[in-house]
Order: structure tokens, then sequence, then C-alpha cells
């Protein structure tokens, strides 16, 4: 112990120290909650038992039960709707947006700035808006499309099982276009302008450069990104909650919406719980991505 704390004294130990106490601190407060409600998926839980550590061990019945029902694959089927559309049009939204403020023109300091009002405003004040914005009635999406003559009568976004889900994602890709942006704005400026001085006094156009110079050298904060988009999506519940709990007839319910209607609504904790270990693997494997695409980043 003395020779413990003489290193720490002496600064060969001070290191450790230093990462001994996050450590401990997301073990205490993430690490612990995981492990119980991997556990949790694993046994029989009732209101009863909930209290306890201690239930019965059933296996993988809770995995078995849920692929058995009827509601498990379409909700799963959502869940991938929503994650695939969400994170391709966020990038494709946020890259466009990079790239047009890339030019710097005056004013796009500011104007970039207004663009992170989405990111940083809370999921269920997002909802609230965009359900003023798709009501069937008197929303403003319609209102344009009409005026517009994409549309000849009112679309009910929210209500109509046929679209509920695809509101829900033009939500979610507003709410996160803007963090796309800043991240792709920054893998843009790490780019240096000699390259692209290189390739246009060989003659290259501007989508020859973009091919051959813009991409290949962004390819790991794309990759980054799409992992981090995958993590935040799969997150995501605050605009289901407020634009369509999930339905018509769970229309547009996914997993993380479902997982907390079962353990709060159904009090299926044992389900619920399942279905948070289903969407651990998945968010465990875009950590993966996220990691390998940013290894070889260069650090000053």
């Amino acid at each position: 112990m003395k020779r413990i704390l003489t290193s720490v004294r002496d600064g060969r130990g001070f290191d450790v120290v230093l990462v001994a106490f996050p450590l401990g601190f997301l073990f205490l407060m993430a690490g612990l909650p995981l492990i119980y409600n991997v556990v949790m998926s694993f046994q029989e839980v009732d209101m009863f038992s909930l209290g306890t550590f201690s239930r019965p061990f059933v296996g993988f019945k809770n995995y078995t039960d849920l692929f058995a029902q009827p509601e498990t694959l379409p909700i799963l089927y959502n869940t991938l709707i929503f994650v695939t559309g969400s994170i391709a049009g966020q990038f494709l939204i946020g890259f466009g947006l990079a790239l047009f403020f890339w030019v710097n023109f005056p004013g796009a300091s500011w104007m970039r700035g207004l663009f992170l009002v989405s990111w940083i405003m809370p999921g269920l004040v997002a909802g609230a808006i965009w359900n003023w914005i798709l009501s069937g009635d008197f929303g403003v999406l319609n209102f344009i499309l009409k005026e517009s003559g994409i549309i000849s009568g009112n679309i009910f976004w929210r209500s109509d099982p046929h679209y509920s889900l695809y509101a829900v994602i033009i939500a979610n890709i507003w709410l996160g276009a803007s963090f796309n942006m800043i991240l792709l704005s920054v893998g843009l400026a790490g780019i240096p302008a000699d390259l692209y001085e290189a390739a246009e006094l060989d003659g290259a156009n501007v989508w020859q450069r973009f091919w051959t110079i813009t991409l290949p050298m962004m390819r790991s904060t794309i990759g980054a990104i799409v992992a981090l988009g995958l993590i935040f999506t799969l997150q995501q519940f605050d605009l289901f909650a407020a634009i369509t709990s999930g339905g018509p007839n769970n229309s547009s319910n996914v997993t993380q919406y479902w997982a907390w209607d079962l353990s709060f609504r159904q009090y299926d904790f044992a389900k619920g719980a399942t279905i948070s270990v289903i969407m651990i693997v998945f968010v465990m494997f875009a950590s993966v991505v996220y990691v390998r695409s940013t290894r070889h980043e260069v650090r000053g």
C-alpha cells in the first residue's frame, strides 16, 4: 500500500488514478445497470419480484416468446426503415449543407449557427413542433404540398398507417441533419487546399475532384458519422412519444419505443429488457465501426 501511495505521490501512478475514477464512475452508473438489464432478460420478472435480484431463471424463454409474438417482425422492420431512412436523410442533407457553407460566403458563420437550433432543441419540444407541422387538418406541411400542386387533399401523417412512420423519419432527419453538417464541415476543413489546386491544374472538374479527393479524404469522418447516427437513432424515443405513440396499430412502432411500452405500460419488464439487449448488440456493432473509423486519425 505504501509503495502504491509513493508512486502516486511521485507522479508515476497519477495517470492510473485519473483513469480509475472515470472508469469506476462509468461502471457504477452504466455498467451495473447494463449487467442488471442483461440478467433480467433471462429471468421471470413481474411487479412483485421487480425489487429483488433473485428471480426464477428461464433461460432464453423471453427471447423465444418475444419472436413468437406476431408484432415483433413488423416492429423490427419498422426499426430498420426508421434507422436507414434517418441516417441516409441526415447524412445527405448534412453533407449538402456542409458543402454549401464550405464556400464561406459572407454571413455563412451565423447562418450555420442557426441550423444548430434543431440539434440543441429537446426532443419533446421538436416533437411538439412537428406535431403541429404534420397535422392533417391545419398542418404547414400539407399546406405547402397543396399549394405546390403535389397533393390534392390532406394527408393525415400521424394517424395514417401508410405515413405515420415516415412522419417521424422526417422529424428525426430535421433533428439530426445539423449535427451531421457540423462533423462533415470539420472533415472538409481538414482537407489540404493544395490537393484541389493540383487536381484543377491537371484538368479535373468539380465532380472528379469530389469523387477522387473529397470522399476518399473523408472516409474516416463518414464512417464515424454513420456509426454515431446509428447509435443516436436507436436511442430516439422522444419523437415517437410526442408524434405517434407508436401507432396506429404499431405502424410507427420501433424497438426503443416498444421496450418502454412493454416495461412501463404493460409491466412486462422481462420482455422490455430482452428488446434492450437486442438493441445493445447493434449499438456495440456501431461502436466498433466508430472506433475503427477514428483510429487512423492524426492527433497533434
